[in-house]
């Protein structure tokens, strides 16, 4: 063995020392190789979910490779001369080689600490809407809403988002700050209409199936406003005027639950084709085209010019 020793000193001019470390350090490599390949097989064998294999083998790699550089660096640096040297590389290789996963704890730490958001909470985070259904270590659990399902109902779809998002991304709760939502209705009725007459009705239906804050309720508003600046002056549904170019818009804004914006909106849709429909001074106002012929024109034009004469004399 020492004659290898000096045979590689003559021929590569490398130290005993530098020998030793190299050899220490072609062991501890293929150590960890051969306990990766281990745990890897072990879980391609007990886990059929390809992307938790996946997750699997990506969490091992970070392991090992962390693993490998705390070896590396023990032998190469004198076995740490001093605890504070150990916790620095340590640091080091965890943030360079973990940096994913640290940032999905520390977004982890921040949704116990700060609780923007809470399971049972609908939210919007990025592109996806949802209810959250779990929060866990490295990411938070929505069951999808919206995409291509209208009024934000359930999708089937569950979305995992990392934990890390919540720093990078704004976003959207649904529950916090106020227990219900506003949500409008619009439609059109020609302006031969009564629309006086279609408001009140429409205030009506409005009444019938917009929420009503109870006490307790509105001593959550109240507080959450001194904390926030969130004023309402009021909480009464209210229906709107506005010309558009084709009729009289009206538009129907009041209270719904989180839960139950699709159901109150189709209730107040029938109520109101029903009433309408009853109201012969009412119509609804859609675009049309009208089609003149040539004949109809020239025939117009030549009344017209009559009674322009007629005024004359």
């Amino acid at each position: 063995m020492r004659k290898i020793e000096y045979w590689i000193e003559e021929n590569f001019h490398l130290s005993a020392q530098i020998q030793e470390n190299i050899l220490k350090s072609v062991i501890a490599l293929l150590v960890l190789w051969i306990i990766s390949r281990v745990l890897l097989r072990l879980a391609s064998r007990q886990q059929t979910d390809t992307r938790k294999l996946y997750q699997w083998k990506k969490t091992t790699n970070y392991v090992v490779t962390g693993l490998g550089i705390i070896f590396l660096a023990n032998i190469w640096f004198d076995g740490f001369k001093s605890i504070t040297t150990f916790l620095g590389i340590f640091s080091v290789g965890l943030v360079v080689v973990l940096r994913d996963p640290i940032l999905n704890m520390m977004g982890w730490v921040f949704l116990i600490w700060k609780r923007p958001f809470k399971v049972g909470d609908r939210i919007k985070i990025g592109l996806y809407t949802g209810d959250v259904i779990d929060i866990g270590f490295f990411q938070f659990t929505l069951n999808e809403l919206g995409e291509w399902v209208d009024s934000e109902q359930a999708t089937g779809r569950v979305v995992h988002i990392p934990n890390s998002q919540v720093f990078t991304q704004g976003q959207i709760n649904y529950n916090y700050g106020f227990p219900f939502l506003w949500h409008e209705l619009q439609l059109r009725i020609t302006f031969e209409s009564n629309w006086q007459k279609a408001k009140v009705i429409l205030k009506d239906i409005a009444l019938r199936h917009s929420e009503r804050l109870n006490e307790e309720q509105e001593q959550r508003v109240r507080i959450e406003a001194q904390q926030h600046l969130i004023f309402y002056r009021s909480f009464e549904p209210r229906v709107f005027t506005k010309v558009r170019e084709n009729g009289i818009q009206l538009t129907v804004r009041y209270l719904c639950n989180l839960n139950g914006r699709r159901e109150s909106e189709n209730k107040i849709w029938e109520d109101t084709l029903t009433e309408f429909l009853a109201s012969p001074d009412i119509r609804f106002a859609y675009p049309t085209t009208r089609f003149y012929s040539a004949a109809e024109g020239q025939e117009n034009e030549m009344q017209h010019m009559e009674s322009g004469r007629r005024g004359m004399e």
